[in-house]
């Protein structure tokens, strides 16, 4: 019996017999190093594919719906970098956005208008998407250029006298196809 007890501080402490029990190995343990390396390389082969579109979405943009409408219709269908070039001669007042309604003739054409302030936001919209369609590794050439201008919540000016001019413009990157591929 006075093995069982050991003396520390003046204190008799109760040493409990040891008992041997058997190793379990859990399924949550965590893996080696050279497992995790194995399983990274098997799903790099089977990676996910590339994105095929790129979109760029203008909400509340400070533009009026007519100018918007107007400016989308006249890149629809362009490429990037020619529809920026163009709407830059529209900032330069080179070149006339072609609009409805009972709006002046221009030089060259029908009835148009120079959305300065529209032209500048479309611009930075362009810009942006031709950067998306660089990051998700696009071909710019192989791709049109589909746009889009909706009716945007209109908040009131100071005292309620008015309304602000708001509207929601959609960008996307869209395919080219050709005729021949068609047939």
């Amino acid at each position: 019996m006075a093995e069982d007890y050991k003396v520390h501080d003046g204190k008799k402490l109760e040493e409990k017999p040891t008992e041997t029990k058997p190793v379990e190995t859990k399924t949550n343990e965590i893996p080696k190093k050279d497992e995790v390396k194995k399983k990274t390389e098997n799903k790099s082969v089977s990676a996910k594919p590339g994105k095929t579109e790129a979109v760029v979405n203008g909400m509340n943009l400070s533009m009026g719906l007519k100018h918007a409408m107007s400016i989308c219709n006249f890149i629809r269908g362009k490429d990037i970098d020619s529809s920026i070039k163009m709407l830059e001669e529209v900032e330069k007042y080179k070149r006339a956005i072609p609009m409805r309604g009972e709006i002046p003739h221009r030089h060259g054409m029908m009835s148009g208008r120079y959305p300065i302030k529209a032209t500048g936001i479309m611009i930075k919209l362009l810009k942006s998407l031709k950067s998306n369609a660089i990051q998700n590794e696009l071909e710019i050439e192989k791709f049109k250029i589909f746009a889009m201008a909706n009716v945007a919540p209109r908040p009131y000016k100071k005292f309620g006298a008015g309304r602000f001019k708001r509207t929601h413009v959609t960008i996307k990157l869209i395919p080219r196809v050709n005729i021949k591929e068609k047939k």
